[in-house]
């Protein structure tokens, strides 16, 4: 009687929880629905080997969404513009950079079908780290890294802006 009564308040608990995570727009990290005209887009960038483009569309095959090689066959055109500045942040008493700061910014439309359906929009990030001459190699993979990061943070806002069109 007693493992009935158990077994009956575990699923209404399973039930309950399964309930409110569907109720409160819960989806799993990485998968973000998109509306329909982003189907088959098309991402317009100067490189399209850059970490940004990259994970960008990553995130859209992960959810869903079948980038096309060009424009004539897609649903939306995705205009990208990206920069990346890197600007000394603090130097030593011998006046050599000791840190340094790298800001990633990225401007984005989206054009379908004649339409600009999401007007220029910039989202940028920065991040600093510190610069050892002893340490070249190590830098400039931190660097790399960071950047990385970077492009990954960017494509994510994006993809939550286009999942609102």
């Amino acid at each position: 009687m007693k493992s009935t009564l158990l077994r009956r308040f575990a699923c209404a608990w399973a039930a309950s929880a399964v309930l409110l995570l569907a109720g409160c727009g819960f989806h799993l990290e990485g998968r973000t629905v998109l509306p329909a005209v982003m189907r088959r887009p098309y991402l317009q960038a100067s490189d399209q080997q850059s970490d940004f483009v990259h994970s960008l569309r990553r995130d859209l095959l992960i959810s869903g969404a079948h980038p096309v090689r060009g424009p004539a066959h897609a649903t939306a055109i995705i205009v990208v513009h990206e920069s990346r500045v890197k600007r000394v942040l603090s130097v030593s008493a011998t006046n050599r950079p000791t840190e340094y700061e790298v800001v990633y910014a990225v401007q984005f439309s989206v054009i379908a079908g004649g339409k600009t359906l999401l007007e220029k929009q910039t989202v940028r990030t920065s991040r600093s780290y510190t610069f050892s001459e002893n340490l070249l190699l190590a830098t400039e993979h931190e660097q790399a890294i960071l950047t990385g990061a970077m492009g990954r943070e960017l494509a994510d806002i994006v993809m939550r802006r286009l999942a609102k069109l």
